[in-house]
């Protein structure tokens, strides 16, 4: 696949800083690092639907405060949520029931995030959940390298229960640079037996802090071997950080893309990729 087509599909108006996508049916389901709603863009009616992930949501939440939900993954009816564990008040998963909505869950994943630190030698610093996604009996955690030790870590967790104890494997990826910054994850999904990710080049070596972006790439790991099959650029100036599959053709894949400009503008931008 060595051609691609990038393309500004529409906006959607009312959501700010998104952060994740999943296409199901004839909606588009969304979420924002800094907003405690799951959103549901109905693609007929142009509808924006809302549904709280807390007793008090809010949007353009305090940076400090914001819960931070990075990563939006489809897993047996239901929607998870996770946020980035960058800081201690972003290790929650919600999971919402995918037909009505309701919260089934709140999970506080700071036991298992502390686990994963403590088995690749990172410090909370290095810590950052941009994807996440459930694969047959295990949960794949893509860390973000956008801290000083710039380490795109997958972490597999080999157990589709969250809460327990199992094992935890991971993988140290180099992803390649953009004008001399290297990129790092901003989110994956499974399409047959692999992975598709799209990452990011940020001027800055923090997971907290934002820089001056300089383009984003999509690329694909064979899940058996886990290693890098291909890598291609796709902006120099977007900082893509939401992925979901559109179409899977015999040479043709498409996939829909959020951008997340790090501001408080309530507009999402939605992108159609398509790789050759």
């Amino acid at each position: 696949m060595n051609s691609f087509t990038l393309e500004l599909l529409f906006h959607i108006i009312g959501i700010s800083s998104a952060s994740g996508l999943f296409l199901k049916d004839n909606s588009l389901y969304v979420i924002g690092d800094n907003s405690s709603y799951f959103y549901e863009y109905e693609f007929k009616s142009s509808n924006l639907k809302r549904y709280a992930l807390s007793e008090n949501p809010a949007e353009n939440i305090e940076k400090k405060l914001k819960p931070d939900f990075e990563a939006l993954s489809y897993y047996e009816s239901s929607f998870c949520l996770f946020g980035s564990g960058s800081t201690e008040n972003r290790n929650k998963m919600v999971q919402l029931n995918a037909n009505t909505k309701e919260r089934v869950s709140v999970q506080d994943l700071s036991a298992l995030y502390k686990r994963m630190q403590a088995l690749a030698g990172l410090d909370a610093e290095n810590f950052n959940i941009e994807g996440v996604v459930c694969s047959g009996n295990a949960w794949y955690f893509f860390n973000r390298g956008n801290g000083h030790s710039g380490k795109n870590l997958v972490f597999t967790f080999h157990s589709k229960e969250l809460a327990n104890d199992s094992k935890i494997t991971y993988t140290e990826l180099k992803l390649p640079e953009i004008k001399g910054i290297r990129t790092s994850f901003t989110d994956a999904i499974k399409v047959e037996d692999k992975f598709y990710f799209l990452a990011a080049a940020e001027n800055t070596n923090s997971t907290y802090n934002d820089g001056e972006v300089s383009g984003s790439i999509i690329g694909c790991i064979d899940i058996e071997t886990m290693k890098i099959t291909f890598t291609k650029k796709i902006s120099d100036r977007h900082k893509f950080e939401g992925l979901t599959l559109k179409h899977n053709k015999k040479n043709e894949l498409s996939f829909l893309l959020c951008e997340d400009k790090d501001n408080d503008q309530l507009q999402a931008d939605i992108y159609l990729l398509k790789i050759y």
